[in-house]
């Protein structure tokens, strides 16, 4: 063989090789790097499992988290425990090339441990709705699936960008958004529900807590005395404890009857379906003010 032709060939397969690694930075701004496409891939978080769909990876997924419901395929998936209670061996003898983490949902200790036997681990942690398309894009290379991933983000950021327009002059109206009732859980001002709050033209009565599901008193939230009041709860049926709050009549979301629902896995899971959650939720303040005027 000639000496061109040679170097020729292997210049043409070291592109090749260098083209074939994937890197991408993960929402903890840590490098993860693949040397090819996943093809087993573990989701830790039902929102995970719900955005590799979305980037058209599911196909890769080989196991989840319990409450992977979304969509209807997910829910046969093999399960390696929930997310704050990791199954790490049953994660490990599945020897995925991906693990894709939730940042503060699993235990920083148990993510620890699957980096340490060497599992290659992203971790997801989207706290604006702009992070949503963001991520979904970062699983669809990490994947392979960019031309799927492309296009549910640019649906993504179309329909929210839609949103931001209607309601960018909306006027404001102060709200209480209840995670739990017991004990009170909300959200803070680094919560992605706060960033669905702003959307819709609310402002969040605990904005000004950092951390993103603090425990705030009865007597906090009947001093802030907000406009509307926003609960979710588990599962698709009324939240326990949202109507509760009639024991306060004086109470302006009571007394306005502004006790409003949206299904929790529309606003507490970080996926395309928070813009359904963020409509329902704009739709209601937009109640809140139609009955402030009528007053």
């Amino acid at each position: 063989m000639q000496p061109f032709p040679l170097l020729l060939a292997l210049a043409c397969l070291l592109a090749v090789s260098a083209h074939a690694e994937i890197v991408v930075q993960d929402d903890a701004g840590e490098t993860v790097r693949l040397a090819a496409p996943a093809r087993r891939i573990v989701s830790l978080a039902p929102h995970v499992t719900e955005n590799l769909y979305a980037a058209g990876a599911g196909k890769y997924i080989v196991a989840a988290v319990e409450y992977s419901d979304y969509p209807e395929a997910a829910k046969g998936l093999p399960r390696v425990g929930g997310y704050s209670r990791l199954d790490l061996e049953a994660i490990v003898a599945l020897k995925p090339d991906l693990v894709i983490a939730w940042q503060s949902g699993n235990p920083a200790a148990a993510v620890a441990k699957l980096k340490g036997l060497g599992l290659t681990v992203y971790q997801s942690q989207p706290d604006r709705l702009e992070d949503i398309a963001a991520g979904i894009e970062k699983m669809g290379r990490l994947a392979g699936t960019e031309a799927a991933a492309t296009q549910a983000a640019t649906r993504f950021r179309q329909r929210l960008a839609a949103l931001q327009k209607t309601y960018a002059n909306h006027r404001r109206v102060s709200v209480f958004y209840q995670v739990w009732p017991q004990p009170l859980l909300t959200v803070g001002g680094d919560q992605i529900i706060g960033d669905v709050i702003r959307l819709c033209g609310g402002d969040n009565v605990f904005a000004q807590l950092g951390t993103k599901t603090p425990a705030v008193s009865v007597e906090a939230v009947i001093a802030a005395d907000p406009e509307a009041l926003v609960a979710s709860g588990m599962g698709r049926g009324t939240p326990v404890g949202l109507e509760d709050w009639r024991a306060w009549p004086k109470l302006k979301a009571v007394a306005r009857g502004n006790l409003f629902y949206v299904p929790s896995d529309l606003l507490q899971r970080p996926t395309p379906r928070m813009l359904d959650g963020a409509e329902a939720l704009c739709r209601q303040l937009d109640a809140a003010r139609a009955k402030r005027a009528a007053q």
